[in-house]
């Protein structure tokens, strides 16, 4: 399991390291905008990628926690608390979105390729002999660990914007970043683990032990961060804008 732990620490050192991300407070106020509007389309595939990896998945151990963390999306079943898309929204707004740039925004054709590729790994997960392991190693990996890194990142240069008198103001962005990271490694997670990362992590720790090889762990892995270099990649020349 530690081999694997290494394995995953490097594909996130890889992912934190992505000149966009990595130069995040260096781009032009109208490009950091663009990816936050283009980022939250990606935001809004969470739920229906976590239904069909939910319609998919066999394990009901696995079952019921992507269960609990989609129902977390939407906390209130009587209408009067935000769902964290709203959140997602009224953080654009307090960083100084427009609401008719929000209005405006669509999703471009790199934006569009990556949903429908999120969609295709996880039909292409759930098709395997060894479904239940590659669908809870995406929802973890690609659901969770790497949405915590780039929101990392990102608060790099929101959390100024957000932070008052001392006080944090994200109603999505920070708490996404603490909630979803990977506090711990796979071979040290246990069931009192609370970020969403960790509690799919003690499942899959458990189907890991029982594989004789973790290529398939390491292969969706691999595929997922690809998925998210190619999100940021179509904003590389925003770095040459900004002399990055």
């Amino acid at each position: 399991m530690r081999e694997l732990d290494r394995f995953e620490d490097e594909l996130i050192e890889r992912f934190k390291g992505h000149p966009v991300l990595a130069n995040i407070a260096s781009l032009a106020e109208e490009d950091f905008v663009a990816i936050l509007l283009q980022r939250r389309f990606v935001s809004l595939a969470f739920t229906p990628s976590y239904d069909l990896a939910i319609d998919l998945l066999r394990d009901e151990a696995g079952l019921r926690i992507a269960r609990i963390i989609l129902r977390e999306e939407y906390p209130d079943s009587h209408g009067n608390t935000r769902s964290h898309r709203e959140d997602m929204k009224d953080d654009l707004l307090e960083l100084g979105v427009s609401r008719s740039a929000l209005v405006g925004s669509r999703p471009t054709t790199a934006t569009k390729r990556v949903i429908e590729d999120t969609f295709e790994l996880i039909a292409d997960a759930g098709a395997h002999a060894r479904a239940d392991l590659r669908l809870l190693t995406m929802l973890r990996f690609w659901g969770e660990v790497l949405v915590s890194v780039e929101y990392g990142r990102l608060w790099e240069r929101m959390g100024p914007l957000l932070t008052r008198d001392g006080e944090n103001h994200s109603r999505f962005y920070h708490p996404h970043y603490v909630h979803d990271a990977k506090a711990n490694s796979l071979a040290a997670v246990s069931r009192l683990s609370t970020s969403h990362s960790d509690r799919l992590a003690t499942r899959l720790s458990e189907l890991l032990a029982r594989e004789e090889s973790a290529g398939c762990f390491r292969e969706v892995e691999e595929r997922s961060l690809r998925l998210k270099v190619d999100f940021y990649d179509q904003f590389l020349p925003a770095l040459e804008r900004a002399g990055a």
